[in-house]
């Protein structure tokens, strides 16, 4: 297949590169693309150097999937000239998110809604991927009511200046900052920008789109993102009310079913998920599973998954893969 990846000299679009050689996906043309100032770069793909080419030769060329990771505003712009000349776009920004007319795809959940129509299919949030994984089948046997949910999340989630920022101050430098304090051996209660009701837009995120993609607006949500000094994934303490009571080992027993979820919770052992030991990989691990007993039909549990990749470039590719096995390009 023709594959175009728009943002490829990011870190999540050399992610997606990366994903994409490593899942063997049939890709006979390769385009990577950016803007105009990495034109003429080259990114390495399965052994071969790749020049970076601009949004307008990209979309000439008609490439039959291209997926995005370059901003929201880069995604509202170019996502509908690619969709014009044929290509679905799979886009990894909020930028369609929210739109009621683009569906907000988790392969695990809700690719078989898919249709050769969606020409714009929306990438969620890397801490909602991850989380929503672990909810949908919980959400079908037991209904969720409510979720407090709070973030530990990674500092590559906001990019490679905030990687710089935390190995500067690590090494004793002094550079250029992507967050407003310190980051090393420190937490920010602040992810995103600080919206009007005094949520981030990411803690909004987590609200919003859990309920688009579990399909209910009833589930009520509460969120507190953290950004944490760590690189290896984004980790999430998890507290749900269910309108249904459950077995905890039952409930341990459907997540260990659970397509893409892994299972850590042994308390003898020490065994739990970490970011550490999420770098890299492509599941959800989900662990610290027990009962809230100070709420009836509650459960908490923490959840951890590699945010490059789970929470934006595998789940990319795997729509793609989706797209391509079911012929819908």
């Amino acid at each position: 297949m023709r594959i175009a990846v728009v943002g490829a000299t990011g870190l999540v679009g050399q992610k997606i590169l990366d994903v994409l050689e490593e899942r063997n996906f049939p890709v006979s043309d390769l385009y990577p693309v950016a803007s105009e100032r990495s034109v003429g770069k080259e990114v390495a793909f399965k052994g071969n150097k790749y020049k970076v080419i601009s949004m307008e030769d990209a979309i000439q060329i008609k490439p039959q999937i291209a997926i995005f990771s370059a901003g929201g505003s880069t995604s509202l712009k170019w996502a509908p000239e690619f969709a014009k000349v044929g290509t679905t776009v799979v886009d990894n920004s909020s930028a369609w998110r929210m739109d009621e007319s683009k569906k907000l795809v988790v392969p695990e959940i809700n690719a078989c809604e898919l249709t050769k129509e969606d020409k714009i299919i929306a990438n969620p949030n890397c801490s909602t991927i991850q989380m929503v994984v672990a909810l949908a089948p919980l959400h079908k046997k037991y209904k969720i009511e409510r979720l407090v949910v709070s973030t530990y999340q990674s500092i590559t989630g906001t990019g490679v200046k905030a990687v710089q920022q935390f190995e500067d101050e690590r090494a004793g430098l002094d550079g250029e900052k992507a967050y407003p304090h310190e980051i090393d051996k420190n937490c920010l209660p602040h992810c995103d920008v600080f919206t009007d009701n005094g949520y981030t837009k990411e803690e909004m995120k987590l609200v919003n789109e859990t309920r688009k993609i579990l399909k209910d607006d009833s589930i009520r949500v509460t969120a507190t993102a953290v950004r944490v000094p760590v690189v290896g994934g984004h980790s999430e303490s998890v507290n749900i009310e269910f309108a249904n009571d459950f077995e905890v080992e039952e409930l341990k027993q459907l997540l260990s079913e659970t397509d893409g979820v892994i299972v850590q919770d042994n308390l003898d052992e020490n065994e739990y998920p970490m970011p550490k030991y999420s770098h890299e990989r492509d599941e959800v691990f989900v662990g610290r599973i027990r009962r809230d007993y100070s709420n009836p039909n509650s459960v908490n549990m923490w959840v951890v998954a590699d945010n490059l990749r789970k929470g934006a470039a595998t789940n990319a590719v795997q729509i793609a893969e989706y797209l391509a096995k079911h012929e819908l390009v």
